[in-house]
């Protein structure tokens, strides 16, 4: 992102991360291609994947290539504004609500302990989300040339936190570009932000102590010098925060892709630039 400190190294390689960059929490922190090549010509498919409990459309075999042969969001599309990328992990969504939030510093689970509607979770920065697709979801953080949102202002580059269904690289309206992403939200925060951050829960699981862990940011965002991207991931939810310098603020937009014209949400991105 613009009026960041340059990083000395990438982010990560296109195949795997690279374990200083995530924190120890990240599902794949340790994936390293030709060893894991290795130790899966003993596994079955059941140990390759994890546990699915509803019907999925393809085969392990597909399921376990599309997340470990080095695809990600940008290898389909806009491979013009892609500069680099991690991939964080892994996470199940056992319900067919999403919240989504750029704020870790709170905890937006009251709704759900007192019972009430949790529609009264869409505040500035926070958006719940129905029909998301349930089963395992792949998590990345990607790095992409601005402009892609339209400010003629920015000068850097865009922070994104990308999660799919774990089935999506493989249909053939993916694949053959007729799935689009929609924005259901902008907005920009006019004053100096210390962080990038962007989260996706499964509502039903927001009180699980694991999930909790997320908001517990001091134990896993890094120094406040520290400018490298880092990760947290637990069964059901997913975290990304960035340390900035100092800034004039920062664009966030959320966009969701669907199955077909009001079809189940399949993919979601939390994106932030400085402005």
């Amino acid at each position: 992102m613009g009026k960041r400190a340059r990083r000395e190294k990438s982010v990560c390689t296109c195949i795997s991360p690279r374990l200083n960059y995530l924190a120890p929490h990240s599902a794949f922190c340790c994936y390293e291609k030709d060893v894991w090549t290795a130790i899966s010509k003993f596994l079955g498919g059941r140990s390759l994947v994890p546990e699915l409990k509803q019907q999925v459309s393809f085969e392990w075999k597909q399921l376990y290539a599309s997340a470990f042969d080095g695809s990600h969001s940008y290898t389909f599309q806009q491979q013009e504004k892609h500069i680099d990328w991690m991939r964080i992990g892994a996470f199940s969504m056992e319900s067919s609500e999403a919240l989504l939030t750029e704020k870790l510093s709170t905890c937006p689970s009251l709704a759900i302990v007192t019972g009430k509607s949790t529609e009264k979770m869409n505040s500035p920065g926070s958006f719940l989300l129905k029909n998301v697709k349930t089963g395992v979801w792949i998590a990345d953080l990607q790095l992409v040339r601005c402009p892609v949102c339209d400010l003629n202002t920015c000068e850097g580059t865009m922070q994104t936190l990308d999660a799919r269904h774990i089935e999506l690289f493989l249909t053939k309206e993916y694949q053959g570009g007729n799935l689009e992403y929609q924005q259901i939200g902008a907005r920009d925060l006019k004053e100096n932000m210390t962080g990038a951050s962007g989260a996706i829960f499964d509502v039903k699981h927001l009180n699980d102590a694991s999930t909790f862990a997320i908001f517990n940011i001091k134990s896993w965002i890094g120094d406040p010098d520290d400018w490298q991207p880092k990760a947290m991931i637990t069964v059901h939810a997913v975290a990304v925060n960035t340390n900035l310098q100092k800034n004039e603020g920062l664009h966030v937009k959320y966009q969701i892709m669907r199955e077909g014209n009001n079809g189940q949400i399949v993919s979601i991105r939390i994106s932030q630039q400085l402005l």
